[in-house]
């Protein structure tokens, strides 16, 4: 960093509202912020002591750029979209590729019924929810479709289905329905949802009565395994009763030890059907980190018909953005909510605190050491394994480790050339991993970890240099001894760095190892297994596309299907295609 040009940009940043990006000697943005004040804001990173996050934060940081806005909105709704854009190292990003499942009623002629996650409000249709997880949203769903035979195709054919034979659909596809029918299936389902399920369960508790006088003892049982599930609904959900009625989102947090924790309670129908942990180290301001969660969570899931927030959390700019109701209670029964929603919040960081900080101190002295013994940050390390059978199904897998923590979005999986050697295997899936990051503007590792001695270092290496990286990626080698574990480190010129086998490092390059290898096992397992279904099955009589997929659904795996006996096998297929199955199966055992 060089201090005489900060402090020279720092003086002339303007005493006005907006975003600020801080970068690393790359130019690539690794902090994002908003602020009233930007002077004031940007020169606390660097003036006074800050905790040990804060100084890691600052010691990566070379350059920083800021954008001034009209308002202090307009400041937020930048920093979110930046933070969106960039995916900074350091910014707390509560966003990731999971979302509660909703159900999703549709207002169409002929409705619909499903699971939705994508959250993007449809005016033509109702959600209900959130439910704690896919299960239960599950779960519900094939009840609801069990009492309310909903159409179930997305486009309508000319023709009924196996719904319509079994139940489970009016066929407007083929037969003129009464509207009424449907609103009053509608009602229905909308009372259900909403938490109303007396009269449903007292439906099913008559008919159930009068199947079992009537001896039908089958029918019977049918209906009392609906009103079973539908208590197993109910009691999974209500988590907390309380006496109020009505929606609301809660939201609170609790600040400690450079970790944030965020908690929300999700009131439906004066139930609190799910609640939300988040714990995440803290590299900026607590509150700014909250309201920030809180536009990236609206942002993923329908917007609450009222919003409660702690009282002492600045919500100008957040009324701006948001398009609902936002209260700030003193007293009353909201007030206690937030109470709880600290407390809780409070309760989860104590309790997972001393696991995570042990765990995250431990990874970054092994990172720390790393780095030290590679004199360059290897904060992003990748990874490569290569795995094949005498040529055969060769593939590569690529492991992201971020500050030690294993990045699993980013992993990747590549199928290769079976006449290559390890060596042009290495190369090949080198090239083709950097080609495409460099391509696509990707994000690159600080270094690479080769499992394979000098000759493969070099191998890379020569990629590398063809791609313009080598200044960039630190490369270095995993060094086994005549036990076959890692003992020492080997640079590009074929140094060997010792490696202590009781240092924190040590087993970090251990797990680093290990998961690489369990990547490209699995991977390579996979190819194989479909390569060996495919090349059995479709040369048996009566097995097509749509039966193999049977089969492999219901047996899970090709080993199943062998190890399957007849009668197992003539519950999924035809007798006459089972019994091809079965001979072919077995004398591909016999032989």
């Amino acid at each position: 960093m060089d201090k005489n040009y900060i402090k020279a940009k720092l003086a002339n940043i303007p005493h006005l509202p907006g975003s600020y990006q801080m970068k690393n000697k790359y130019n690539e943005i690794i902090y994002v912020g908003k602020a009233k004040d930007l002077h004031n804001r940007v020169n606390q990173y660097f003036t006074g002591s800050h905790d040990f996050k804060t100084t890691k934060l600052v010691s990566n940081i070379e350059d920083f750029d800021f954008i001034v806005t009209k308002t202090e909105k307009e400041a937020l709704v930048l920093e979110i979209n930046l933070i969106k854009k960039y995916r900074p190292k350091y910014n707390i990003q509560f966003i990731d590729d999971s979302s509660y499942p909703y159900i999703k009623l549709t207002k169409e002629k002929y409705p619909r019924i499903s699971i939705a996650r994508d959250m993007k409000k449809d005016k033509k249709a109702k959600y209900f929810g959130p439910f704690p997880d896919a299960g239960a949203a599950k779960n519900t769903l094939k009840l609801l479709q069990t009492l309310y035979p909903f159409r179930r195709c997305n486009k309508m054919h000319d023709k009924v289905c196996l719904y319509y034979h079994m139940g489970q659909c009016l066929g407007p596809c083929q037969f003129e329905i009464d509207d009424n029918v449907y609103k009053d299936y509608t009602n229905a389902v909308t009372k259900f949802l909403n938490g109303d399920t007396k009269d449903v369960r007292l439906s099913l508790e008559n008919n159930m009565m009068k199947e079992s006088e009537n001896l039908n003892f089958e029918k019977a049982q049918e209906y009392k395994i609906l009103i079973e599930s539908i208590d197993k609904i109910v009691n999974d959900k209500q988590n907390i009763e309380i006496d109020h009625r009505g929606n609301r989102d809660v939201f609170a947090y609790y600040v400690d030890r450079g970790y944030i924790s965020i908690t929300g309670f999700l009131v439906r129908n004066g139930t609190i059907l799910n609640k939300e942990f988040k714990i995440r180290p803290l590299y900026g301001d607590g509150e700014d980190e909250f309201i920030s969660f809180i536009i990236q969570y609206y942002q993923d899931h329908p917007s609450a018909r009222e919003l409660v927030l702690p009282l002492d959390v600045d919500i100008e700019a957040l009324k701006e953005v948001l398009d609902f109701k936002i209260f700030q209670p003193q007293k009353g029964y909201k007030n206690h909510l937030i109470k709880m929603c600290i407390e809780n919040a409070k309760r989860q960081l104590n309790l997972k605190f001393d696991t995570v900080e042990k765990q995250s101190e431990k990874t970054e002295l092994a990172v720390e050491e790393l780095s030290h013994l590679a004199n360059h940050p290897m904060n992003r390390v990748e990874l490569f394994d290569n795995s094949h059978i005498s040529g055969s199904f060769t593939v590569a897998s690529c492991v992201v480790y971020e500050d030690g923590i294993p990045d699993k979005n980013s992993y990747r999986l590549y199928k290769l050339h079976t006449k290559n050697s390890d060596i042009d295997s290495m190369k090949e899936v080198t090239y083709r991993r950097y080609f495409r990051l460099l391509k696509d503007d990707g994000r690159l590792p600080d270094g690479i970890l080769v499992d394979g001695g000098f000759i493969q270092i070099q191998a890379t290496k020569e990629i590398l240099d063809s791609l313009g990286l080598s200044d960039r990626i630190k490369l270095m080698g995993l060094v086994k001894d005549d036990h076959h574990n890692t003992n020492a480190l080997m640079d590009t010129d074929g140094s060997i760095i010792p490696i202590d086998k009781n240092s924190t490092l040590f087993f970090l390059l251990t797990r680093m190892q290990d998961e690489v290898h369990r990547v490209a096992i699995n991977y390579h397992r996979k190819l194989r297994s479909k390569a060996q279904t495919k090349s059995i099955l479709d040369e048996i009589e009566g097995v097509g596309p749509k039966r193999k997929k049977m089969l492999l659904k219901t047996f899970k795996n090709f080993t199943n299907i062998k190890n399957a006996s007849i009668d197992e096998l003539k519950n999924v297929l035809p007798d006459e295609v089972a019994n091809n199955v079965f001979e072919a199966l077995n004398k591909r055992n016999d032989e």
